[in-house]
């Protein structure tokens, strides 16, 4: 795929997102700009990573979670994969340009079908792999649900169903996310090699494209961020 083999952030994107942030700061501060600034240097500290695609994916994360996350106040996980859930819908149906619809069906279909194809980047299957039968063999009921998930994956990718897709390409990069984060990979591993690099590219692109479409609504994702600036 010549997307991940590129420089992965376009130069021109990253400057025009910084042109606008700056134009939304001189009218108005406010929960969405501290938000967006936060999101933008990590965006940049990615660009710099250069071939260090581990470094990269996490800093990636990062600028993602620091414009998605905002302080609603619950601490239920259910409520809270509902909220992300309904914020990439909300991202989708904002973008008006189809811009994400693009990258899902022209850019980037063939590695996420090799994402969303791919056990090691399924919590189910970790949790069988961490929960072993007496014997030491690992339970097969993940199996099920991989298959679940693979045909939901299958009918959004025949009807183009751009905000499902985006949605499971999401939950699977987190938990790329959480093996990365909680020492669960070493450093540029030669055994997920594959999804790191994909899942690089697959953000690299996506996620400035989800900040312009917020940056066309600001007031669509005024939520408090978790950690507020505080002068003392």
């Amino acid at each position: 795929m010549t997307e991940t083999n590129a420089s992965p952030i376009h130069a021109t994107a990253l400057i025009n997102l910084n042109k606008r942030h700056q134009a939304q700061i001189t009218q108005h501060r406010s929960p969405f700009t501290l938000r967006m600034h936060r999101s933008l240097s990590w965006l940049k500290r990615a660009e710099a990573a250069g071939s260090d695609d581990d470094v990269a994916f996490i800093c990636l994360w990062i600028a993602f979670n620091a414009a998605y996350a905002q302080d609603t106040g619950s601490t239920d996980i259910t409520s809270e994969r509902q909220t992300f859930r309904d914020f990439v819908g909300q991202v989708c149906h904002l973008d008006t340009d189809k811009a994400l619809s693009a990258l899902v069906w022209q850019v980037f279909p063939g590695p996420i079908r090799v994402l969303l194809g791919n056990q090691y980047v399924f919590q189910p299957f970790w949790d069988a792999v961490n929960n072993p039968r007496s014997d030491g063999s690992i339970p097969e009921h993940w199996r099920e649900s991989f298959e679940e998930a693979r045909q939901r994956v299958h009918r959004a990718l025949a009807q183009q169903d751009t905000e499902r897709v985006l949605y499971e390409v999401f939950v699977r990069l987190y938990t790329l996310r959480n093996q990365l984060m909680h020492g669960g990979s070493s450093w540029n591993s030669s055994v997920n090699r594959a999804q790191v690099r994909d899942g690089r590219a697959l953000m690299a692109r996506v996620l400035p494209v989800m900040l312009a479409v917020m940056m066309n609504h600001p007031t669509q994702f005024e939520g408090r961020p978790f950690y507020p600036v505080i002068k003392d």
